[in-house]
């Protein structure tokens, strides 16, 4: 995958993701109401998560629930407290909860961006800052209006 492409399919979205983990290096920042459809407690996207941390890398998520990921989710949750100190999540405050999109952006650089989050369509695109720039900005948004999630014990310590 190459240059802007266009997916509409669950798995051309899987495919899409896993090719922009394997290219992040430095920043991962990633927004979806519920990150049901990222598969983050599969144990190929933990290998890919936890290769791209074990270099010191920066892995942000915002989300409006965490259910999905506390109910689905074990390896991902335990990734987030292996690299506490690279990772951190936070959840949207109910104003924002109307945003529907979804996107991931690695590296300032490559993004995934679904339209819709109900919805697997949309758009990846390698070594576009001009197709990252509006996801960056909402993500910078996002996650300043946003508070800490999922800590890395039950107690938050």
């Amino acid at each position: 995958m190459e240059g802007i492409v266009h997916f509409d399919s669950r798995a051309r979205f899987q495919q899409a993701l896993r090719a922009l983990l394997e290219r992040a290096h430095a920043t991962l920042d990633l927004f979806d109401p519920d990150f049901a459809l990222f598969e983050l407690g599969s144990s190929a996207t933990d290998a890919l998560l936890r290769r791209f941390l074990h270099g010191g890398s920066v892995l942000r998520l915002a989300l409006h629930s965490t259910a999905h990921l506390e109910r689905h989710a074990p390896r991902f949750l335990r990734l987030l407290r292996d690299y506490d100190h690279l990772s951190a999540c936070r959840q949207t405050p109910r104003d924002l909860r109307q945003l529907a999109d979804s996107f991931a952006i690695a590296d300032n650089l490559h993004v995934v961006r679904r339209f819709h989050a109900a919805h697997p369509r949309g758009v990846l695109a390698f070594d576009a800052p001009g197709e990252s720039d509006l996801p960056r900005t909402r993500f910078a948004a996002i996650w300043e209006a946003s508070r800490s999630a999922l800590p890395p014990t039950v107690t938050g310590l």
